[in-house]
């Protein structure tokens, strides 16, 4: 199919995006629509954009990615700071650079607030003013913990709060200095920004389960193999500070802390961070399943190859239009 005709003839770049929890096969999914269409993929996760965080973040390895050009992976050195805003620019560069050589940008990945604000076009508050309220709310990070600030975005801005995990200290405190700095909530901004032309034609599927069960044995298993493969070494290079901060936020390392300072067993920990896992990817399902325009695909009722082609189908029938 060629891709650069289509683009040419339309005003939106058409994309294709591949969404849905950890661990229900969005990166083989993906690369194997990019062979079929002449794509190319876009990472949409928040914490495979760090370098070194290979394990924990499920990063694809090279064998994964099938010599699939992958972009937007491994590019920021941990504990640097990275806004939703500067994802949405750069991610968006790529996507021009990619249609521009006549292939189909494919988002992939299961960070919805970075997919959402992509393809809805959503815009941000500024974020080089409100120091001495972002300091504040450090301090109290520091003095009350993550579940009290948490606690509060719950009161103040309830969407946004049941969109981020406890661990995502940058973020809550982002959304509270917002609303202290302007009054509005997060949620409210954006969803005034929305009113704003999206720039993209996203045909989306998302990897869905009917038996919710069926994913949380993937996450266990997954979790088991991550063990295996070096997460706990892993986990300790970023604990001891030696890589950065930003491990904090990501699940995979936090859960281990217990383990290294000798308050839990390691079993009890791998139990813990499962559980955690389990969370996160019900939250990430529950908020594609808001976004009705996706359509959703269920793992657990058809073979791998029906399901790749189904989503061909959908991708073909959604970009022609």
């Amino acid at each position: 199919m060629n891709w650069r005709k289509i683009l040419d003839g339309c005003k939106k770049i058409k994309i294709a995006a591949v969404v849905g929890p950890t661990a229900s096969g969005k990166t083989k999914l993906a690369v194997d629509i990019c062979r079929a269409l002449s794509g190319e993929a876009v990472s949409c996760d928040s914490m495979q954009i760090y370098k070194y965080m290979d394990i924990a973040t499920a990063k694809p390895t090279e064998e994964e990615m099938g010599g699939i050009p992958h972009h937007m992976l491994s590019f920021l050195e941990p504990g640097e700071k990275y806004s939703v805003a500067a994802y949405c620019e750069q991610a968006g560069r790529c996507i021009e650079e990619i249609s521009g050589r006549g292939k189909l940008p494919v988002l992939v990945g299961g960070t919805g607030l970075y997919y959402s604000s992509l393809v809805d076009n959503i815009t941000f508050a500024e974020e080089d003013d409100g120091i001495y309220i972002r300091s504040e709310l450090e301090r109290r990070a520091e003095r009350e913990g993550m579940e009290t600030l948490h606690k509060e975005l719950s009161d103040i801005d309830p969407d946004t709060a049941a969109q981020l995990h406890l661990n995502n200290r940058g973020r809550i405190i982002r959304a509270l200095e917002v609303y202290y700095k302007t009054g509005v909530t997060m949620s409210e901004q954006q969803r005034r920004s929305r009113l704003a032309e999206p720039k993209y034609d996203c045909t989306a599927i998302c990897l869905d389960v009917r038996d919710r069960q069926f994913l949380y044995d993937r996450i266990d298993n997954r979790v088991d193999m991550m063990i295996d493969s070096g997460l706990i070494d892993e986990a300790k290079r970023f604990l001891s500070g030696e890589l950065g901060k930003t491990a904090g936020q990501a699940i995979g390392y936090k859960e281990l802390q217990p383990y290294f300072s000798g308050e839990i067993s390691l079993g009890d920990a791998i139990d813990n961070l499962k559980r955690s896992t389990r969370r996160y990817a019900k939250r990430q399902l529950t908020w594609f399943k808001r976004d009705g325009r996706i359509e959703h695909l269920y793992i657990d009722e058809m073979p791998y190859d029906e399901l790749l082609k189904r989503a061909v189908e959908i991708i073909e029938r959604g970009t022609a239009e």
